[in-house]
């Protein structure tokens, strides 16, 4: 099976000085969840190259078993360093998408057409996509064929608004998921914060924070055994 994660380019926390990027945990449990079943993975980023890491998610209180590994994994520090150009990829050449999260798809993924129209096409497609804490947002423009927004009357969840009240941007971020979803005519749910928590609707998997990104990969992978058997 072929694997497209989506990471994001974005590196700068709005007007704060500080970095932002993709967060470790949600990139490394899901990458250890799809090599470990033998898929073939590929990273994009809209600007191709090294994806920024949030470095808040290396810091040792959020470091995994997972996080660690792929920090010592010389093939994978490779990839992340040259993640292709997320205009370079076709919807057709992969089984399957992956968003991770993190602050920073919030300003570029969610605005980048060409991730609007991978998105759309995999849905259109009938292929499982599945997106992690921040990145659910990323569907805020996202349409079905006839022009409404994929994620209405669909059940998710994503990052929440007490969880970001608990990072301290609220006012950092140019949106926030749980609300921009709820807008777009989502069902949107959720479990207590930070604990685990993921959603399958039919095709689409959304995870909570970056305890579900694990959870997501592997429901993901079922649901890809199910699509293709």
């Amino acid at each position: 099976m072929r694997v497209l994660i989506v990471l994001t380019s974005h590196d700068e926390l709005g007007d704060t000085g500080r970095k932002t990027g993709f967060w470790l945990e949600e990139l490394a449990a899901p990458y250890y969840r799809f090599k470990d079943a033998g898929w073939q993975i590929t990273l994009a980023s809209p600007k191709g190259g090294r994806a920024p890491l949030d470095p808040k998610s290396n810091e040792e209180q959020f470091k995994t078993d997972q996080t660690r590994r792929f920090e010592a994994d010389a093939e994978a520090e490779a990839q992340l360093d040259g993640t292709v150009r997320l205009d370079s990829v076709s919807a057709d050449d992969f089984d399957t998408v992956f968003y991770p999260g993190g602050h920073g798809p919030l300003w570029d993924l969610a605005e980048d057409e060409t991730s609007i129209k991978l998105i759309e096409q995999i849905a259109a497609s009938g292929k499982p996509l599945a997106l992690v804490c921040h990145a659910p947002g990323v569907m805020r423009h996202a349409k079905n064929p006839d022009g409404t927004p994929l994620v209405a009357g669909r059940r998710v969840t994503g990052f929440t608004n007490s969880e970001e009240e608990f990072m301290g941007l609220t006012k950092v971020v140019p949106f926030l998921v749980e609300d921009e979803l709820i807008a777009k005519g989502a069902d949107f749910s959720k479990a207590g914060d930070f604990e685990p928590y993921i959603v399958t609707d039919g095709l689409l998997i959304t995870g909570q924070n970056p305890a579900s990104s694990g959870l997501a990969a592997t429901e993901l992978i079922a649901l890809v055994g199910k699509t293709t058997a």
